[in-house]
């Protein structure tokens, strides 16, 4: 989403200026030409040098130094946008009253491309009524804000007045400005979750997904233009995201019959669920006591979803399977790609460390039908997500 975009950065004098070569470092890492503004101020929290090195750009803090001048004018025209962060109370103010006292307000006043701050400071400062008139100032202005987080301060309180980390701060970014809509009017089946096997009443056969990849591939589908149906095992997880219709189920039997149901009309399946491969032959009417010295329950094999929809697929349509796996994971996951007649597999190991149930990361590898493989490093989820429907993506498209 940021590839080729050109991202000016301006920094101000504020602790949470620490983070802006991680958000180069992002920025770069995504495609973008990124350029570097510093405050003088700034200088005190993170040097030039880094900045330099990070963004493949010199960084620019005055308007005149002993053998240039700096153009405020062209730099502002330059970006695709202007990002300010962190920004401190000191420069807001300057922003909000029209000051041009250095680059950066000069820069500023110039920039014919969107402007959008990330605020940092302590929450008394941000909770101040000056402060609140200035925001209120940039925003009538046309500039955005990005939220800022509620957590540990550099006085040691804690409080709202944090800057948004700087994978929140791209997500922002991507999501309000550069946001590709490359799924418009296509329409996707997402599973997600467990599935829970009862035994009886109170008991259930059940693994420990909690949904999060699912929810997160929804959410990134709907982002990006699609038109998502969930079809969401019994879990804690919640939709953040516009655009998802959530089928709420509870066995791999209810599951298995509105995914039938769906996909004749989908576009895209990804079966990121963790269906049960078995389920009690007999559910008890009664809860079963605990008389016996032991219990046997006679379990029988469920409907394999993935198999099931990769026969009935018809030209046009892409179906996506999730491996998990223990041993031999690359033959298992191939086997599947294979055998269940999917497009696109997507493997994650529980030896792999902060991958598989349970975890906001995972670390996959994508098997492709036409022989291709490729390997991720561990990431959020949320990035996870943009990874797998960016192959997705790739292959509708070609």
């Amino acid at each position: 989403m940021f590839k080729g975009k050109k991202i000016l950065l301006a920094v101000t004098g504020s602790i949470a200026a620490y983070k802006a070569p991680l958000i180069v470092r992002l920025l770069v890492k995504e495609g973008a030409d990124v350029k570097v503004l510093m405050t003088p101020a700034a200088k005190d929290f993170v040097t030039p040098l880094t900045l330099s090195t990070v963004s493949r750009n010199p960084v620019i803090s005055e308007l005149f130094s002993e053998d240039s001048w700096s153009n405020h004018v062209m730099l502002g025209r330059w970006a695709d946008l202007m990002l300010v962060a962190p920004l401190s109370c000191n420069t807001l103010a300057k922003m909000a009253n029209g000051f041009c006292d250095n680059m950066l307000l000069a820069t500023y006043l110039s920039a014919t491309c969107p402007v959008v701050v990330a605020p940092a400071m302590d929450e008394d400062m941000w909770k101040h009524p000056t402060t609140k008139i200035n925001i209120n100032k940039l925003e009538n202005a046309g500039n955005t804000i990005i939220p800022v987080d509620n957590g540990e301060l550099a006085s040691g309180l804690v409080g709202e007045g944090r800057m948004a980390e700087p994978e929140n701060i791209l997500r922002f970014i991507s999501e309000n400005f550069f946001l590709e809509q490359d799924l418009a009017g296509k329409r996707v089946l997402v599973t997600a979750g467990p599935t829970y096997e009862p035994i009886d009443p109170v008991r259930f056969i059940g693994n420990h997904s909690s949904g999060k990849m699912g929810i997160a591939l929804s959410e990134e589908l709907a982002r990006r233009g699609a038109s998502v149906q969930l079809v969401l095992g019994p879990t804690a997880s919640s939709i953040k995201q516009n655009g998802v219709k959530v089928h709420n189920v509870q066995t791999a039997a209810e599951m298995y019959e509105k995914c039938v149901e769906e996909f004749e009309n989908a576009d895209v399946a990804i079966m990121s669920a963790a269906v049960a491969d078995y389920t009690p032959a007999v559910r008890a009417k009664e809860k079963i006591k605990k008389d016996a010295a032991s219990l046997n329950v006679e379990l029988v094999k469920t409907k394999d979803i993935l198999k099931t929809l990769g026969e009935k697929k018809y030209n046009g349509q892409l179906l996506v399977g999730f491996a998990l796996e223990t041993t031999n994971e690359r033959e298992n996951a191939l086997n599947k790609l294979t055998t269940k007649n999917a497009d696109l597999i997507v493997l994650n190991s529980l030896n792999d460390e902060g991958a598989g149930f349970g975890h906001d990361t995972n670390k996959i590898t994508i098997f492709e039908k036409g022989g291709k493989e490729i390997q991720y490093d561990r990431k959020p989820k949320q990035q996870v997500a943009k990874d797998i429907v960016d192959r997705i993506v790739n292959m509708l498209h070609g």
